[in-house]
């Protein structure tokens, strides 16, 4: 039996997730430029917690995008490996007790509580199977492939066409036996913590932004006003509130951590590692920048 893949529904789930993550980005920007204008107060703290948010929720998004343009069912008569985003399960044939819809079910399943198109993702307990692992883009046309050791639920595209060939595969049995596999995106984590320099990037990245905020936090109240350099015209800018420079640690911590996440999805393949590394070295530069910046601000006078 040649190899054959089984994508899920892919157009939809890209869709919605770029038009999410553009409203967050324009949230985030309106957001932030209300916090800029703000004075301290309940508004100022209200617009810095929605920025806040909006930013963190991006990467969130932008992760289960890349996850959906990368998942894909791959079967072959040895086995059947589920690959979405960083997760990876591979299952030997001979392990599969079952595959049946979900309707097939005597009592229904419950869904992942956060699910979107494209993103049903999650793990929920079935009061007769135990714990089903949902891969799945599309909640209308889920499969539950049963192993001795749990259940997982997808969606392939055309899922009579999955289920016809995983069927003959189960039927013909294995020639070379697979070993079972999973790989968590939690894993990956762990496995970078283990090298020295990931290390120390990480943390010095981390300790810089949390110094960053602390120093700003402390500094804001007695400073005044600041001077944000000059305009193309040579003119000097409208000095501001020195309120305002909490923007720079949140901006700084923001590419921090998108270049962190970027790094993991390099990390995981042994070839990609060397740009890893630069990425994660860019995030901590980065916030270098934006440490310098806030000292050249500081310390212009008005």
């Amino acid at each position: 039996m040649n190899p054959a893949d089984f994508p899920p529904p892919r157009l939809r789930g890209q869709s919605l997730h770029v038009i999410l993550i553009v409203i967050l980005a324009i949230l985030a920007i309106v957001f932030g430029l209300l916090t800029y204008h703000q004075p301290i107060g309940l508004s100022f703290t209200l617009y810095l917690s929605l920025t806040a948010l909006a930013f963190s929720l991006i990467p969130l998004f932008a992760y289960r995008l890349y996850a959906l343009a990368h998942a894909n069912y791959s079967l072959d008569r040895d086995k059947l490996t589920l690959a979405w985003g960083l997760r990876n399960e591979q299952i030997p044939i001979a392990n599969i007790e079952w595959v049946r819809p979900l309707e097939a079910l005597a009592s229904p399943l419950p869904l992942p509580p956060f699910r979107l198109p494209g993103s049903v993702l999650g793990t929920r307990r079935h009061p007769d199977l135990g714990p089903v692992e949902f891969l799945a883009s599309d909640a209308k046309s889920l499969l539950l492939v049963a192993t001795s050791r749990r259940i997982f639920a997808i969606s392939p595209e055309s899922p009579s066409d999955f289920l016809e060939n995983i069927r003959r595969a189960m039927e013909m049995g294995s020639l070379s036996p697979a070993a079972p596999r999973s790989v968590y995106p939690s894993f990956v984590v762990f496995q970078a913590w283990e090298s020295l320099a990931a290390r120390y990037l990480w943390l010095a990245g981390l300790f810089l932004n949390i110094g960053l905020l602390a120093w700003i936090s402390l500094l804001a109240p007695s400073l005044g006003s600041v001077s944000l350099g000059f305009l193309p015209s040579g003119a000097a800018r409208t000095p501001i509130s020195g309120y305002g420079l909490i923007l720079l640690p949140i901006a700084s911590a923001f590419f921090f951590l998108i270049g962190w996440v970027v790094g993991l999805v390099l990390y995981r393949r042994a070839d990609r590692r060397p740009m890893a590394y630069i990425v994660w070295t860019s995030g901590m530069a980065s916030s270098v920048l934006f440490l310098v910046a806030v000292m050249l601000i500081v310390t212009t006078p008005v």
